[in-house]
């Protein structure tokens, strides 16, 4: 395990940047803590794993070439933290630097006025204590921002928003959707997200209970693979049908690593970023497989749904599989799984595999 501290000047999207650029290179993303400063800085801490080896300067140069990239498309220079700030195994405020830190704030408090260019000053520490990651990560209504309404749904809207200069998704739940069933369905989504961390599954940021309930994960600018191929008609080329289905067959393969089903896998839970990178998301039904390895409960969209759900049979990871299998027909076909038949006679048409 590995800490990886990053100080340069706030900017719009920079967490959201690093994030991906360290996801980028095969680090999985354990904890994330970030501060924003009076005179317009933002210091970045990453405990990370997931890096080959103990060989902590070829992890240094490999970060050291991504942040020379970013550091050329946004005309920064580059400098090395001075040694004396060398290790950092802990990073209470008192302990940052004053030289470039003079006081901290709350992410939603930041400074109007910031200085123009700044280096990108960065260290790397082993950590061989083991991180917790069973905490849900709870932030402020108020540092929020809502842009605009993306989707409604009978117990919950959805939001473009900014937190802190990153674009972000917004799931607010309705008030008076909001009953022991929705807090248990709310508390186990929150839960599953704080534990998982990949570069083909949705970012989890944060989640608040207080005015009402908010799960805030990144934003997903190039939309859902459903509209993708359904609204906007778009044909995929054989490699970018490969390079969707390797992408969704890898974010999936980390979920069953870690005991999770996703239980509502189809084309409208995959989104895509800017870059065309596809990630799993909606992780509302979801569940941490059981000890006996097996679930009866049915759950899903009847279209992309295995027989044995419907059937309310016992079923393991591999429904997954199948629903999986589903998409990757569909990317082929761009029909809709059983198009003509209502949800209900499509949930017929799977068990009694009749298809269409």
């Amino acid at each position: 395990m590995h800490e990886i501290t990053i100080s340069t000047s706030d900017k719009p999207k920079l967490f959201s940047q690093l994030t991906t650029l360290l996801s980028e290179i095969g680090l999985n993303i354990q904890e994330a803590h970030a501060f924003s400063t009076l005179d317009g800085y933002s210091l970045d801490v990453f405990v990370v794993d997931g890096w080959a080896g103990q060989d902590i300067e070829s992890l240094k140069h490999e970060v050291t070439k991504k942040m020379q990239k970013l550091e050329e498309d946004q005309w920064l220079p580059l400098h090395l933290f001075p040694k004396e700030t060398g290790t950092l195994k802990h990073i209470p405020t008192k302990n940052i630097p004053t030289k470039k830190i003079k006081k901290l704030e709350p992410w939603c408090s930041l400074p109007k006025e910031r200085p123009e260019k700044i280096g990108m000053n960065y260290i790397f520490n082993h950590v061989n204590k083991p991180i917790s990651r069973n905490d849900v990560w709870e932030i402020e209504a108020s540092c929020l921002k809502y842009e605009k309404k993306i989707a409604s749904g009978s117990v919950s809207d959805l939001y473009k928003g900014t937190y802190i200069n990153q674009d972000v998704a917004i799931k607010v739940f309705k008030n008076g959707s909001l009953n022991e069933n929705m807090h248990r369905e709310f508390s186990q989504e929150t839960f599953i997200l704080s534990k998982i961390q990949h570069k083909n599954v949705i970012k989890f940021i944060g989640a608040c209970t207080k005015p009402s309930f908010h799960l805030v994960t990144e934003y997903m600018p190039g939309g859902n693979m459903y509209d993708f191929l359904h609204i906007q008609k778009v044909v995929l080329t054989l490699p970018s049908l490969l390079k969707v289905a390797i992408e969704v067959s890898q974010g999936v393969a980390y979920l069953h690593q870690n005991n999770i089903i996703h239980r509502d896998l189809k084309t409208a839970n995959l989104l895509m970023d800017e870059k065309g990178v596809v990630k799993v998301a909606d992780f509302g039904v979801a569940r941490l497989q059981n000890q006996s390895g097996i679930m009866t409960a049915e759950t899903g969209t009847y279209r992309w749904m295995a027989p044995e759900v419907i059937e309310h049979k016992p079923y393991n990871q591999k429904a997954d599989v199948f629903s999986f299998g589903i998409i990757i027909w569909e990317l082929l076909t761009r029909k809709l799984p059983y198009e003509d038949l209502s949800p209900l006679q499509a949930a017929v048409g799977v068990v009694h595999k009749v298809f269409a």
